[in-house]
């Protein structure tokens, strides 16, 4: 039986600010190596970035309905899809029968339409999108609210002029080596973007890697300095390059990985060696990193695996004047932070 009851509850309970609070409120949706984040602007619009997957007892799409539920949405303004995996969209048709979406965003079409899944979800996205759907370039903005939030990569294109605080050289990028190229084209063509609200900076990167991070960063850092960074695919280690958090040298990050899926020790490492961090949080422990190399256990949303995980959530509460304050809804713990 799906363990819905205490996620339902933990949000009600752990929800202090609903929308249009005046406040950014972002949470980080559990599926268990899957993607969904939600982002309330402070005047009460919402974006979804990705939808998780699909499961014949549709609990990932019920997980992201309670998420809305608890932070006051009757709708979903716009769903960003970053890229058209199993684990980023597969929930969608689902969710879209449980909660109205009101416009879709993607990086244009699938590159992988030669494997007959991702084609049949691609396919499913384009019935449901039809007349309400918008191509997304390097560069372009995606409206929310008083929110600036500008795409910095879509397609397998970066952006060419900086953000505000980018544009320093790079002195890493004399080391960058780069990888194999992934065998998941679509990875790399994931929209990416940064969210600015007053002084306040948040990163996703979709499942974007190593090698197409370099044209973010190298050979000058187009994004500046990041307060909250959500790890990009996972937090695996082919992605995450030594380049890219050395120059965004982020306060906070969080993983939203799997207990099998995301954490690697040497993300950890990397992450650890940026001047600016100041905590980890995860949204599963990772099983296959050892135990000392997690985070501290109050900032796991989620300590089982499978049938015993819980769907636990993190959030973050963001305040006009940048403090913001990351909660585990597992145990209630909380952390303030400030922009920089």
């Amino acid at each position: 039986m799906i363990k819905t009851s205490l996620l339902t509850l933990g949000l009600l309970t752990a929800s202090v600010l609903s929308a249009a609070s005046g406040n950014l409120e972002i949470y980080w949706i559990d599926a268990e190596g899957g993607a969904a984040t939600l982002i309330v602007a402070p005047t009460g619009e919402s974006v979804l970035v990705d939808t998780a997957n699909r499961r014949d007892d549709d609990r990932d799409a019920n997980r992201i309905l309670a998420a809305t539920k608890a932070a006051g949405l009757s709708k979903i303004d716009i769903l960003v899809t970053t890229h058209y995996h199993g684990d980023h969209i597969g929930a969608m048709p689902a969710l879209a029968k449980l909660i109205p979406i009101e416009h879709y965003m993607d990086h244009g079409p699938s590159v992988e339409l030669d494997r007959p899944r991702v084609a049949a979800l691609y396919k499913a996205y384009e019935d449901l999108s039809a007349g309400k759907r918008t191509m997304l370039k390097a560069g372009d903005k995606i409206p929310l609210g008083a929110l600036d939030i500008t795409v910095v990569q879509s397609a397998g294109e970066s952006i060419t002029s900086p953000l505000p605080g980018g544009g320093a050289a790079n002195p890493t990028c004399s080391s960058f080596e780069p990888i194999a190229a992934d065998t998941d084209p679509d990875n790399d063509q994931s929209v990416g973007f940064v969210l600015r609200f007053c002084d306040f900076t948040f990163l996703d990167l979709g499942d974007l890697t190593w090698n197409y991070e370099k044209g973010l960063v190298c050979p000058a850092n187009m994004l500046g300095k990041i307060d909250l960074y959500q790890t990009t695919h996972h937090g695996l280690d082919r992605s995450n390059s030594p380049q890219i958090l050395a120059v965004i040298e982020p306060v906070v990050a969080v993983f939203n990985n799997g207990a099998r899926k995301g954490g690697p020790a040497a993300v950890f490492e990397n992450l650890r060696a940026t001047p600016r961090l100041e905590d980890i949080w995860q949204g599963h422990f990772a099983t296959r990193t050892p135990k000392e190399i997690n985070t501290a256990e109050q900032m796991i949303a989620n300590l089982g695996d499978g049938a015993d995980c819980e769907g636990n959530l993190l959030k973050a509460v963001v305040l006009p004047d940048g403090k913001f304050t990351l909660t585990n809804m597992r145990n209630g713990f909380s952390k303030s932070y400030q922009s920089k």
